[in-house]
């Protein structure tokens, strides 16, 4: 039966009360807003990768959508609900045969949408603090795939990378665009070749899960005053059992399409902070690439859709350029930097890096997160909250204990690095024999090596340490005394790697950070 999706705009359909009815259209459905419900019909279209071309397929569809969605959006998502009557007169709520499905849902607020308040200035790099928590809680508690299944293995995971090439060629005339598709072409199975052994170890980890497969701006919410996600994937598996990173990128390269560096770098250093997955980075570039080209595929068939307007399918054909340029960009690599922070508890070394990594594109590793990453495990006979802060070289404090943690972080940096991202580490560095492990990491891998000593005077530090509340440092004034008698002043060949940051007052990190390039 040919269905006639204007004929849902009339109030008389629905089983309820309706305010304002809105159609609003995508390339692979129709979404209905009638004011306290919404309800979303998957158009009869197969585009190889989706297939919703027949009426059992859709069922079941809307069926798997409720079902995946709930575990994100669970007070969204209410039923699956049968179209009767005619196309022409349908009805909800009916008896009778269905024609056609949909999936009802409790209708939001456009405004709650992230791409509507980033439009209208309200994100916030606050906003990916919590999103980034929400989105590392999700990937630690869904179902994992293990080596009885395919997913994340080399066929699964190289064939969807394929297919947007393909299917770009199929609804856009690409001869324009040849060159630069066949070098991204090349690329992607230069650096899938070059990181399979990474891709294996990925899956070996559990990192290959049942995501959300669809997470960019467009499918989030500010809701009741946290961030939700909707609409996933629920068509193919093979496009949601993917590695988380994979997930992170599509949100990573939808803030960086829209020129919000510093939203991103937000976001994926919160992620990466409360996963702990760095090793992560060393794949993030392949799917940065990959996600860009999904949207420029998105484009590509929007471009292919009978019945688009003049100014329709310039907007499409502007974005397809803007993110194959963008798919380009990840295939470059710069030369990474090593940093390190120098200084005295409260001096404010976490305050600068948080600035300097938003604004410089640097992944930040903090070594009081790390420590108790480190110790925070059964193995040590002791958790953090069991420490004493007023004893100090004890527990997770002790001598052999920063010792410990001091490696770790050259162990993380060293692979940040070798995936081609500058790295700052964000610790004290108060001991000469601490400095010197990363001033020796930098000279074997050749990359800059900096030293940002973060100074305030000593009554500034003691009162911003009595001021302290819910900080992940555990320094106290007992520790900040201990300091104070025992760090060590930077090495004569040390000095010409230092750069000096007075942070009594707020520190100007345009300038700093020009100093670190200039450097």
């Amino acid at each position: 039966m040919d269905f006639n999706i204007s004929s849902m705009l009339n109030p008389m359909v629905y089983d309820h009360s309706v305010g304002n009815i809105k159609l609003i259209e995508t390339h692979i459905s129709w979404v209905i807003l009638t004011g306290e419900f919404a309800y979303k019909i998957k158009k009869p279209v197969n585009f190889g990768f989706l297939d919703f071309s027949t009426l059992q397929k859709r069922q079941r569809y809307c069926e798997q959508e409720i079902h995946l969605n709930r575990r994100l959006a669970p007070d969204i998502y209410i039923k699956v609900v049968a179209i009767t009557g005619t196309a022409n007169r349908p009805r909800i709520g009916n008896a009778g045969e269905a024609f056609e499905y949909a999936v009802k849902m409790k209708q939001f607020s456009q405004n709650a949408l992230l791409d509507y308040m980033l439009e209208n200035g309200e994100l916030t790099l606050q906003h990916m603090d919590e999103l980034a928590v929400m989105v590392a809680g999700f990937h630690q508690s869904i179902d994992v795939a293990d080596d009885s299944v395919e997913y994340g293995n080399k066929h699964c995971l190289f064939q969807p990378v394929e297919e947007n090439f393909l299917q770009i060629g199929e609804h856009l005339d690409t001869e324009p665009y040849e060159t630069n598709l066949l070098e991204l072409m090349q690329w992607s199975r230069l650096e899938f070749e070059n990181r399979k052994l990474d891709f294996e170890q990925r899956k070996h980890n559990g990192y290959v899960r049942e995501c959300h497969g669809d997470m960019h701006l467009r499918n989030l919410l500010w809701l009741n005053n946290r961030p939700l996600a909707f609409d996933c994937i629920e068509f193919n598996p093979q496009l949601s059992w993917i590695d988380v990173m994979s997930e992170v990128a599509f949100l990573v390269m939808d803030l960086q399409s829209r020129q919000q560096d510093s939203l991103a770098q937000r976001f994926l250093n919160k992620y990466l902070e409360v996963t702990g997955d760095y090793t992560g980075l060393t794949v993030l570039p392949f799917y940065l690439c990959y996600r860009a080209l999904v949207r420029a595929k998105v484009d590509s068939l929007r471009l292919d859709q009978q019945g688009i307007s003049e100014p329709e399918r310039e907007q499409f054909l502007t974005e397809f350029e803007s993110y194959l340029q963008l798919a380009t960009s990840y295939t470059h690599y710069s030369r990474p930097k090593l940093i390190i922070m120098f200084g005295l508890s409260a001096s404010g070394k976490s305050s600068v890096s948080q600035q300097l990594t938003d604004a410089m594109g640097i992944i930040r590793i903090r070594s009081d997160v790390e420590r108790r990453r480190l110790f925070n495990k059964p193995l040590t006979g002791v958790a953090l909250s069991e420490i004493n802060k007023n004893k100090l070289n004890m527990g997770v404090y002790s001598e052999q204990a920063s010792l410990q943690t001091y490696a770790k972080l050259a162990e993380i940096a060293k692979k940040v690095i070798e995936a081609g991202y500058s790295v700052l580490i964000d610790a004290a560095f108060l001991q000469h024999k601490q400095r010197e492990v990363f001033q020796q990491l930098a000279s074997r891998l050749d990359i800059s090596y900096i030293i940002l000593a973060v100074t305030a005077p000593v009554e500034v530090l003691r009162q911003r340490i009595s001021e302290r509340k819910n900080d992940v440092s555990e320094a106290n004034l007992t520790v900040l005394e201990h300091q104070l008698a025992n760090w060590q002043s930077p090495h004569e060949d040390e000095k010409s790697l230092i750069i000096n940051v007075n942070n009594e007052y707020k520190v100007d990190i345009e300038k700093l950070k020009n100093s670190i390039n200039a450097h």
